[in-house]
C-alpha cells in the first residue's frame, strides 16, 4: 500500500536519494551536481515553506517518490504561479504513484490561493508528458534546444495547468493549512 503525506525535513536524504539518478544520469534536469539532504532540506523550507513537498511512501515506510510546488519566477506578478515537479523512484514509476502525488498537491496549491501551475519537461520524455495531461496540463510552449547536458542539447517543453478561476482581485497565496514544513 502506498501512502501520500506531508513532508518533513526528516524526507531529505531519502528525497535527495530518490533524486540523485536523474541529475547524474538523464537530461530530465538541468542540475549537474546531485544536491544532498542539506540542500534539500533548504529548499523544502525555502520561502518560509509557502511552497508544499508531498512524499509517497510504500507499506515498508520507505520514501519511494516525492511532488512539491516551487516559485515560478522571482518578479511580484507571477506569485499566484507556482512550478511543479514530481520524481519517483525506477523501480515505482508506471504505478499512478506521481498521479496520486499530484491529486494531492493540484488541490493544495488551489486551497493556498495559487491560479496556475507550470511544469518544464525535458523532451522526449512520454511518461512524464503523459502524467502531467492525465491531471489536466495541457502544452503551451517549447524551448528548443535551451539545455546543455550529457553532450547534448536538449528541448524543454512547457505544460500548464489552471489550478482555479481567475479572479481580477485574487487574494494573497498562503502558506498550506498544515503550516510550512516540519523538522523532525
Amino acid at each position: 500500500m502506498i501512502r501520500i503525506r506531508d513532508a518533513t525535513t526528516a524526507d531529505a536524504a531519502a528525497i535527495a536519494g530518490i533524486y540523485a539518478p536523474f541529475v547524474s544520469g538523464s537530461p530530465v534536469t538541468f542540475e549537474n551536481d546531485p544536491p544532498g539532504a542539506d540542500t534539500i532540506r533548504d529548499r523544502m523550507t525555502a520561502d518560509g515553506g509557502l511552497y508544499p513537498w508531498l512524499v509517497a511512501t510504500h507499506e515498508s515506510g520507505d520514501v519511494i517518490g516525492y511532488a512539491y510546488a516551487s516559485r515560478f519566477r522571482p518578479r511580484p506578478a507571477y506569485r499566484f504561479a507556482v512550478e511543479t515537479s514530481v520524481y519517483l523512484d525506477p523501480d515505482f514509476q508506471g504505478r499512478g504513484i506521481g498521479r496520486a502525488l499530484y491529486e494531492r498537491l493540484l488541490p493544495l496549491l488551489e486551497a493556498q490561493g495559487f491560479a496556475q501551475a507550470v511544469a518544464a519537461i525535458t523532451l522526449p520524455n512520454d511518461p512524464s508528458v503523459g502524467l502531467h495531461e492525465a491531471v489536466g496540463f495541457t502544452p503551451t510552449g517549447l524551448y528548443r534546444r535551451i539545455g546543455y547536458k550529457l553532450g547534448a542539447w536538449h528541448d524543454v517543453g512547457l505544460w500548464q495547468r489552471a489550478l482555479a478561476p481567475l479572479d481580477d482581485s485574487p487574494g494573497e497565496p498562503h502558506p498550506p493549512a498544515r503550516g510550512p514544513i516540519q523538522s523532525r
